[in-house]
């Protein structure tokens, strides 16, 4: 039998040449999926291990990653207007149920008997869900709690004790903060955005006793607990917090604190695996967890949330995207990365099987404060005073995703000392009013 390279030169050099140029690029002949979804650490995993999905099942994947505010806008124009830019999104439980319920996105609850819907928790389910429908498949879920710096804490001789209040944490932050060595006291989200600097100061605004809205959808902004709350963020992160800290979102806080600059960090639970993979992080043997902090009540403290995968009711490929769903928040997916990259970076948060898995347990010290603080986060009663909505770090009507920006403007505004606090909140004030106004919920 003649070798490949006897073939080809028996073939002539012009044949060869239009030969090799159809192997190496003809077009592919597969179905084609465009994914629009958020630039952090998980999602840039999946679309590492995407390409075993492609090999299996001849699906050509197309990415736009893009940040967290600005992805939300594009995909809140698309979708809205009916266009079919997308073929599969990722939005979280905030758009979920409000996209489900004005027709934007085909249900998810078919992926078959071996996807496990029973394995995904109940609140998580519910969060993505409308009228009893699911309408987004969880790519992980996330609450809010406290990381520190152990050996700092140990060298100052102080001890963070399992749900801190924000005085101790105020307290801490002036104790650690060490500027002329590149450490500061406390990391927070500053950029503006309601998915960023909002989803924090959310939280801390109901654990100062406070809420977004009264019974009558009258905004409350200007109220006293606000007024604290934002006071108590702008004083600590003028004083403790890194330089320059009104430009950092999430994915640029989890670097500084990654990179050893911070000695205390308010965020996402999704982010423990990241801080203890050593090849990611220099704190990873270093940091310690705790509850998110509580101020007067422990109501709203925490955030509640799911990045998930949906498909806009305007792709015409549906097919195919509900085969990338299913592979990529299965029980599968978790034990691939799991057995590939280790267990601290299994996607978290959304599967009693992962909480259950020794190997996770053993990978994941900070695996049953998670499970803790997604399971008690209580969306339907963030504030101690009664609101009419539902939703911990977000409003859960569509007129939130301007409002929330907007404030966050505002607060941002404060942070940089463009305004003080109660001129930023009064502005907030009226914004908020007059988008409420809008929507028809105030005359």
């Amino acid at each position: 039998m003649r070798s490949a390279n006897q073939i080809f030169k028996s073939l002539g050099g012009a044949l060869c040449a239009v030969l090799l140029a159809y192997f190496l690029y003809h077009p592919h002949s597969g179905p084609e999926l465009t994914i629009g979804t958020v630039n952090n650490a998980d999602m840039i995993l999946m679309q590492r291990l995407s390409r075993e999905f492609e090999a299996q099942s001849g699906v050509k994947l197309n990415w736009v990653v893009l940040g967290e505010n600005i992805l939300r806008q594009r995909l809140t124009v698309d979708i809205s207007t009916g266009g079919d830019t997308f073929d599969v999104i990722t939005i979280g439980s905030y758009e979920t149920p409000l996209w489900g319920q004005r027709g934007w996105l085909l249900p998810v609850d078919d992926l078959g008997a071996d996807y496990d819907y029973d394995d995904i928790f109940d609140v998580v389910r519910q969060g993505l869900s409308y009228q009893g429908k699911m309408y987004a498949a969880p790519f992980y879920a996330e609450s809010s709690f406290t990381y520190y710096r152990k050996d700092l804490f140990r060298q100052a001789g102080l001890e963070m004790p399992e749900q801190p209040s924000y005085e101790q944490i105020r307290g801490y932050a002036a104790r650690l903060n060490d500027p002329a060595h590149n450490v500061y006291g406390i990391c927070l989200r500053g950029e503006p955005g309601w998915g960023q600097n909002m989803a924090y100061v959310s939280t801390l605004v109901y654990t100062f006793g406070g809420r977004w809205m009264d019974l009558g959808w009258e905004p409350q902004l200007t109220s006293p607990e606000w007024i604290q709350a934002v006071s108590f963020y702008v004083d600590v992160l003028r004083k403790y917090g890194p330089p320059g800290a009104s430009t950092d979102g999430h994915n640029e806080v989890r670097a500084l604190f990654a990179n050893g600059n911070c000695a205390i960090w308010v965020d996402a639970t999704s982010a423990a695996g990241y801080i203890l993979d050593p090849s990611q992080s220099r704190v990873a043997s270093t940091t310690g967890f705790a509850k998110a902090p509580i101020q007067k009540v422990p109501n709203g403290a925490a955030w509640a949330w799911s990045w998930a995968l949906a498909i806009p009711k305007s792709s015409p490929k549906a097919g195919a995207a509900k085969q990338f769903i299913k592979w990529a928040t299965s029980r599968q997916y978790v034990a691939t990365v799991g057995a590939r990259y280790g267990w601290v970076l299994a996607p978290p948060g959304t599967r009693r099987s992962t909480y259950e898995n020794p190997a996770y347990r053993r990978a994941a010290p900070f695996a049953e404060l998670v499970r803790e603080a997604i399971l008690t986060a209580d969306m339907t009663k963030p504030s101690v005073l009664p609101v009419p909505y539902i939703g911990i770090q977000y409003v859960g009507i569509p007129e939130f995703q301007a409002i929330g920006t907007d404030v966050g403007q505002e607060i941002s505004a404060a942070l940089t000392g463009g305004a003080t606090v109660e001129q930023a909140l009064a502005l907030a004030q009226a914004e908020a009013e007059r988008a409420m106004r809008r929507g028809g919920y105030l005359k």
